[in-house]
């Protein structure tokens, strides 16, 4: 049986970019994944580096996007040097999109939620909004501008970061997942495996949505999927160049002249199945946005499983059990967030202490609830 310092259940881009930072500290690292490493959330996403929230759940995770967006483009250099990959990194910001309703007050009110949280916004017109996007409705009054966000190509990101992962000496094993953590007491030796066994000084959980099935771990992580249906679409009379909103779509860009557009957010448990009623909504709020989008051919529809958490809050840290670290929850944020996860988990295991506060993001609040409702 091998021993490493580090095992990792997960081979998605957070356990890929775990996986990377550990062994470019020297550590000696393995990662297991059930399936082919990089084929579930991570390949379904949008590629999306987008700090600002959703919503007022989203805004106490705004100080660890902001840390993980800025990291990003040392993050991509150094994965297309080890790998050899061009990942299709776009820093060209997003806009928001409005035509109907009290657009001032709507424009305003989101002003003020991001210079309040520290995210440079633009406040646009209609005529600046199609000067700068000319291909948007004719009946658009106005916009917001959030210049420092990007989007790259995060299928082909989630691989070059499992090569340069492997180029620094990381092990990969597909097809072989984690079933459970080792405990010895309040130790975890390791993970109990499909096939087998393996140990290790330190253990992280980081499966996305199937965490909560690996034995062991869903007191701390009670993650879940939720479902996100997604298509890309080509349109040679299209060329839009940032990632654009509305209140009922998003679409982003990519280099080869793809127009991914999104998405659905489903509680339908396992199911990965692509719907008429999904792609419906989609098509719809796409062809709303911009309208030539009617003439565009459907490349390729997709459904994915985002790892989701009872407060919609990532899962980052230590636990009360010796050596086992969590990694996951993290919604729709896994690429933005994959850069600083993957510096905070080396600095928990390296020096047992972190340059960013997270303890609103412990496995630890799920574990501590838990108990008082048993008491």
């Amino acid at each position: 049986m091998n021993r490493y310092d580090v095992v990792v259940a997960g081979g998605g881009l957070i356990g890929a970019s775990i996986a990377f930072e550990l062994a470019q500290a020297g550590l000696q690292v393995s990662v297991f994944d059930a399936r082919e490493p990089g084929r579930e959330a991570s390949w379904a996403s949008a590629g999306m580096i987008s700090p600002a929230p959703e919503g007022p759940d989203t805004i106490p995770l705004v100080p660890l996007s902001k840390a993980s967006a800025a990291m990003y483009p040392d993050f991509v250099q150094a994965v297309e040097e080890f790998s050899g990959r061009d990942v299709g990194y776009r820093p060209d910001g997003a806009m928001e999109v409005f035509w109907e309703g009290d657009v001032r007050e709507e424009i305003s009110t989101l002003m003020a939620v991001y210079h309040g949280v520290g995210l440079r916004a633009e406040a646009l017109t209609g005529e600046q909004a199609k000067e700068l996007e000319p291909e948007l409705r004719e009946e658009v009054q106005g916009g917001v501008l959030r210049p420092d966000e990007s989007s790259l190509e995060n299928r082909v990101l989630t691989l070059a970061t499992l090569e340069a992962a492997r180029h620094k000496g990381v092990e990969i094993f597909a097809g072989n997942g984690a079933t459970g953590i080792w405990r010895d007491g309040r130790s975890c030796k390791g993970l109990l495996l499909t096939n087998g066994r393996v140990e290790a000084k330190w253990t992280i959980i980081a499966a996305g949505c199937f965490s909560a099935k690996i034995a062991g771990v869903a007191p701390y992580a009670p993650v879940f999927p939720t479902k996100g249906q997604m298509v890309a679409l080509r349109c040679e009379a299209v060329k839009i160049q940032h990632v654009l909103w509305s209140e009922n779509v998003y679409l982003v860009p990519r280099n080869d002249g793809r127009i991914l557009a999104g998405s659905t957010a489903e509680r339908v448990g396992f199911d990965r199945d692509v719907t008429a009623g999904g792609m419906k909504k989609i098509l719809t709020g796409a062809i709303e946005l911009i309208p030539v989008l009617a003439k565009a051919r459907i490349e390729a529809t997709w459904a994915g499983l985002r790892p989701d958490s009872p407060d919609h809050l990532p899962i980052l840290g230590p636990t009360d059990v010796e050596g086992l670290l969590m990694a996951t929850g993290h919604f729709r944020s896994g690429i933005l967030l994959a850069p600083l996860t993957a510096r905070l988990l080396r600095e928990w295991i390296t020096s047992q202490k972190v340059s960013v506060d997270c303890e609103r993001f412990s496995p630890m609040r799920f574990f501590e609830a838990r108990q008082t409702q048993s008491a």
